[in-house]
């Protein structure tokens, strides 16, 4: 077990990676708030990626567990969904590393006005390259990926599928 004093709680939750995403960290991905620390305790705070995120729980687990096993005897980790998480909350390290990883990063969260949103049919145009050859010539093949933050898509300069991370 690590001491304590020779990791603090804030590096030890930068270390713990996304379970879904497992090449990016959670504060990559910015579903980590704060981390504040007490002597032994440690308070987390983070928003998931959305509402209904089956991840939250094993997210959770990761962090608690990683405290725990730097030396940390008193973790919390609470959820507040306000302000809700946006794509643009992901880092630039988190995002090189989604291509790297053949997942092609979001581009800026669409601006959401005051009050009831609008319901358009229409998909938003999207200049989205391909992560393999960096073509713009791609097109959607399902709505839904791996997970629901997710869609499939392939190149039609490579023909490569690829997954690309939904804008939210």
């Amino acid at each position: 077990m690590i001491p304590v004093t020779m990791l603090d709680a804030a590096t030890v939750v930068g270390q713990v990676t996304d379970p879904e995403l497992p090449m990016v960290t959670l504060a990559e991905l910015g579903i980590v708030r704060d981390v504040r620390q007490d002597g032994d305790g440690v308070l987390v705070t983070i928003t998931p990626t959305y509402s209904g995120c089956p991840a939250m729980e094993t997210i959770r687990a990761d962090i608690a567990g990683a405290l725990r096993r730097a030396g940390f005897e008193r973790v919390e980790v609470r959820t507040v969904l306000a302000p809700a998480w946006t794509t643009d909350w992901i880092s630039e390290t988190g995002r090189r590393k989604l291509a790297e990883a053949g997942i092609a990063p979001p581009g800026p969260a669409p601006r959401r006005p005051a009050g009831p949103v609008p319901l358009t049919l229409t998909p938003r145009p999207s200049d989205l390259r391909c992560p393999r050859c960096g073509s713009a010539d791609t097109e959607a093949v399902a709505a839904f990926g791996a997970t629901a933050c997710r869609e499939l898509r392939r190149c039609r300069a490579c023909r490569e599928p690829f997954e690309h991370m939904k804008e939210i």
